[in-house]
């Protein structure tokens, strides 16, 4: 009996060892891991499309379904990613990015960011290196930064979101082959509050009017097939 009770003992010593290894071993995954080998795994079985227009950054664009539909003529190739910060986009630029050999970037990120960074001066510094690290691997492809938008619900945080985006407008007037799209003042009433009728019921991701808004100031940016 002693005999049975020490190796059951054992047993479960062994087990919950186990169990917090691989605990710990999944703990360890960053962020959006098991994303990107779901996007891994549906690329190898529907291929996508060759040097398309890429859209990636946060769920602004991840829930933009009818994406194709709307920018009918254009090749265009939606990897958004749910909840994403900048600091994720950039540890996936080699996942998510460069594979796609993309003819065009469009980078919707940071908005997320404004609700747990210290400044807009941090977000700011955590897109310069986004902007580095793309322009290490693909030095000339053409990028089109939208602007963080104004979010009902996320009105607290408007004056980091307007600091982050007259940081990053300023910045890329000097740099080249990449635009900045400004869809905060159109998302703005005359009286500069936030638009709820552009957004869904959460007061945070947009509805089909808030997505017509994007898309009348996005298209005429984008580069021809």
């Amino acid at each position: 009996m002693k005999y049975m009770k020490l190796v059951t003992n054992t047993i479960l010593v062994c087990l919950f060892v186990f169990i917090g290894m691989k605990n710990g071993i999944s703990q360890k995954k960053p962020n959006y891991w098991d994303d990107i080998q779901a996007i891994k795994q549906y690329d190898k079985i529907y291929a996508p499309p060759k040097d398309p227009i890429l859209f990636t950054g946060s769920s602004s664009f991840r829930l933009w379904h009818n994406m194709s539909d709307m920018f009918r003529g254009y090749k265009v190739l939606n990897r958004g990613i749910g909840g994403a910060v900048i600091s994720d986009i950039d540890r996936y630029v080699e996942d998510i990015i460069v594979p796609y050999h993309p003819k065009q970037i469009v980078l919707y990120i940071g908005e997320n960011d404004i609700v747990t960074a210290s400044s807009g001066d941090s977000i700011f510094i955590a897109f310069q290196q986004l902007y580095q690290h793309i322009r290490a691997v693909l030095p000339e492809v053409p990028i089109v930064y939208v602007s963080i938008k104004p979010s009902p619900s996320r009105e607290k945080y408007l004056p980091i979101a307007e600091r982050v985006n007259s940081l990053i407008s300023n910045f890329l007037k000097l740099e080249r082959q990449i635009v900045y799209v400004d869809i905060y003042s159109p998302m703005l009433d005359k009286n500069g509050r936030t638009r709820p009728e552009l957004f869904g019921t959460d007061m945070l991701h947009m509805n089909a009017d808030g997505y017509r808004l994007w898309y009348k100031r996005i298209k005429p940016l984008l580069v021809k097939n």
